[in-house]
């Protein structure tokens, strides 16, 4: 299991998301503003993270962010004009697992949708089925509203965002041609895990 801290997790339906630990600590109401940066074999992207209003979905990418989960990463899936795709240990796009071993809730808000250049969404193969595999829209993705769930946004590293999409790819499954990876994730506040260790 990974994890930032020893607090061990119970997986809840309808995303009432609880954590188990010597003392119940509640987070669900509090407000939170944090970033964390991508540093991709391109340059680095700096995102906002919506703790709020997706605390599940931020939880696990900032534990996996901060176990080392995502070091090396291939980035496995980029299309020009609709998003690039990371997040999958194994390089194929078809691994992947959340800090709790198992899929977990959609986090739907309709505050948050694929308006924009630079949304950063959770990857799945259906319904409450988030692992790992994350993406970034290259453009307005309004079909994707609703369907996959978002949790942030690009703040700064546009020009990174830009060289990624220019890549060369794969024509039949859109994989870059030259290896490209996520080298690591720098994460500059943590304030799910700060609030765990309350």
């Amino acid at each position: 299991m990974l994890s930032v801290s020893k607090t061990k997790y119970q997986r809840v339906r309808k995303a009432k998301y609880t954590k188990f630990s010597q003392d119940l600590i509640s987070i669900q109401n509090k407000i939170f503003s944090m970033a964390v940066t991508l540093h991709t074999d391109v340059g680095d992207i700096k995102l906002e993270l919506f703790c709020e209003q997706c605390p599940i979905s931020c939880e696990n990418f900032l534990a996996l962010s901060a176990s080392g989960y995502y070091d090396n990463c291939l980035i496995h899936r980029n299309i020009p004009g609709f998003m690039v795709q990371m997040g999958d240990p194994t390089g194929t796009g078809k691994g992947g697992n959340s800090i709790w071993g198992s899929k977990f809730e959609d986090e739907f808000r309709e505050a948050l949708k694929h308006t924009t250049r630079g949304i950063v969404s959770m990857a799945n193969n259906g319904p409450d089925t988030n692992g790992s595999q994350f993406f970034i829209t290259y453009g307005k993705q309004p079909h994707l509203d609703m369907k996959y769930t978002v949790f942030g946004r690009v703040i700064d590293g546009f020009d990174a965002l830009d060289c990624l999409e220019k890549i060369p790819v794969n024509e039949k499954n859109y994989k870059p041609l030259a290896e490209t990876r996520l080298r690591d994730i720098t994460i500059h506040a943590n304030p799910i895990a700060d609030a765990l260790q309350q």
